[in-house]
């Protein structure tokens, strides 16, 4: 089901340049009638079936419209033109139907040379976003970066379906030109049969353990090698590589995550200035289990980030 888009409302200082905020520049626009150029276009993605099927805990459908409220009052620093598409809305256990319609937004969106925002929902988002940007970039090399505690990358069970621990897998099984590298891996929180997986899809990984400001320039020329092997790059940031304390409301905490400090921002924006980004998402707000907006304004930070960098 697609939602249209609904006006921003946030904090006003004034109406003159120097005073504008988000909420009151963002155009909103009808997707099945897409006419709104822009440098960037958000689409929700009200879903946490897949969540539900990895048996986490759900409550990530209603992380949209939170990422959005997170984002309405930062200022304007840019004449950068942001549109929002409004909502894909799974239905019940339809979330196969639900990615599809994703990805057909995200074609529609980048058709139009505008790079894709997407805020989650579960991390089921990544299949139907990539699956938009390859129908949008038959040709291309395209590299998905996975900010991410889990490989995502689980065979599906036939009973059970597509579940939001599973899109890599199904990527990898579609698409000849599989390119992922994934930052942030918890060991703990992987089976051998996923490093496996790993291993035999030649995905590139670093562990959450060796991702310390002591590795940096390993860590950089891991990161720059895999960017120049492709021609368009994917950023997904799954919210439950963080620390809890920094993330609490996600589908599933990690006690050990990473830390969103200055050392984690230098390798993101690594790759969100690079001139390859053309999609980025945000996966997994848990707005049921979040304090004091902390894990929203987390993710707004970082789309904050790709809109200017």
């Amino acid at each position: 089901m697609y939602e249209k888009a609904i006006p921003w409302t946030g904090r006003i200082d004034g109406y003159s340049d120097e005073y504008l905020r988000w909420h009151q520049d963002i155009k909103t626009e009808n997707l099945e009638g897409l006419t709104e150029s822009a440098d960037f276009g958000i689409i929700g993605f009200a879903c946490d079936e897949g969540v539900r099927r990895n048996k986490g805990r759900t409550g990530a459908k209603m992380g949209p419209e939170l990422i959005r409220k997170a984002c309405a009052n930062f200022p304007i620093i840019e004449n950068i033109q942001i549109a929002d598409y409004g909502n894909i809305v799974c239905d019940g256990p339809n979330l196969e139907e639900a990615q599809e319609n994703l990805a057909n937004a995200v074609y529609k969106i980048q058709s139009k040379n505008i790079k894709t925002i997407v805020f989650g929902g579960g991390h089921e988002v990544m299949f139907g976003h990539y699956s938009g940007l390859r129908k949008a970039y038959p040709n291309q090399k395209i590299g998905i970066l996975n900010f991410d505690a889990h490989f995502d990358n689980r065979a599906i069970d036939v009973s059970v379906g597509a579940t939001s621990g599973t899109g890599f897998w199904q990527i990898a099984r579609q698409d000849e030109n599989y390119n992922y590298l994934a930052i942030g891996i918890q060991k703990n929180s992987n089976t051998k049969v996923l490093f496996q997986e790993a291993e035999s899809t030649s995905t590139t990984y670093i562990l959450a353990e060796d991702f310390v400001p002591e590795n940096e320039n390993k860590i950089y020329q891991i990161q720059q090698k895999w960017m120049d092997s492709i021609d368009i790059l994917y950023v997904t940031v799954c919210l439950d590589v963080f620390a809890a304390p920094f993330a609490p409301g996600v589908s599933a905490t990690a006690y050990n995550g990473i830390m969103p400090d200055y050392f984690f921002k230098k390798i993101f924006r690594k790759a969100i200035s690079s001139e390859k980004l053309k999609a980025f998402d945000i996966a997994e707000l848990n707005p049921d289990h979040d304090i004091d907006n902390r894990t929203a304004k987390l993710a707004a930070s970082f789309v904050y980030e790709v809109v200017n960098a």
